[in-house]
C-alpha cells in the first residue's frame, strides 16, 4: 500500500473515531473508540453501578452496545464513502461483569461490496472473555461526509 493511501486510509478511521465520539448516545458511557487498522476496532469502557440490572452486575444493553459498536466500525473501517447499518446482531454472554475496564474488539469477516460481517468479543480487566458477538452490516444511502462528527 502506498504511504497516500495509507494516510487516506489513516484519515478514515481518525473520521471514524470522531463519529463514534459525537454520537449522543456515547455521552452515557465512559468509552473511547481506537479504530487499531483495517477491519479491526477497538473500544474501551468501564463497567460501573450505573448500569447495572436488579441482580448487581452489567445490563446485557452494555454487552450488546459494546459489542455491535466494535463490530460495526470494524466493517466501517473497509468503506470509506456510506454509513453501515446493523442488519442483525447474535450475542453470547459467557460471565457477568460487576465493574472495572472492558475491552470491545471487532474483526471484519467478510464481505466488501453492500453486506459485511464483524465479530466482536468482550474481555474483563481479567483477562476473560466475557461476552462474543457476531453481526451483518449493510451500507446505508448516508454518506459519512453528510454526518457531522464524521471529517476526514
Amino acid at each position: 500500500m502506498s504511504a497516500a493511501a495509507t494516510s487516506g486510509a489513516e484519515r478514515h478511521w481518525r473520521a471514524l473515531e470522531g463519529l463514534y465520539a459525537s454520537a449522543p448516545v456515547n455521552n452515557l458511557f465512559a468509552s473511547s473508540l481506537e479504530v487499531t487498522g483495517e477491519g479491526t476496532a477497538r473500544i474501551e469502557f468501564e463497567v460501573t453501578g450505573e448500569c447495572f440490572h436488579a441482580a448487581g452486575a452489567a445490563h446485557g444493553t452494555i454487552y450488546f452496545k459494546m459489542l455491535d459498536d466494535a463490530a460495526f466500525y470494524a466493517a466501517n473501517t473497509l468503506v470509506t464513502d456510506r454509513f453501515l447499518l446493523t442488519t442483525s446482531f447474535n450475542l453470547h454472554f459467557s460471565k457477568p461483569v460487576r465493574e472495572g475496564k472492558v475491552v470491545a474488539e471487532g474483526r471484519w469477516v467478510s464481505g466488501r461490496r453492500r453486506v459485511f460481517v464483524a465479530e466482536s468479543r468482550l474481555v474483563d480487566a481479567e483477562g476473560d472473555e466475557i461476552g462474543r458477538g457476531t453481526g451483518t452490516f449493510m451500507k446505508s444511502r448516508i454518506p459519512l461526509s453528510s454526518l457531522a462528527g464524521y471529517s476526514a
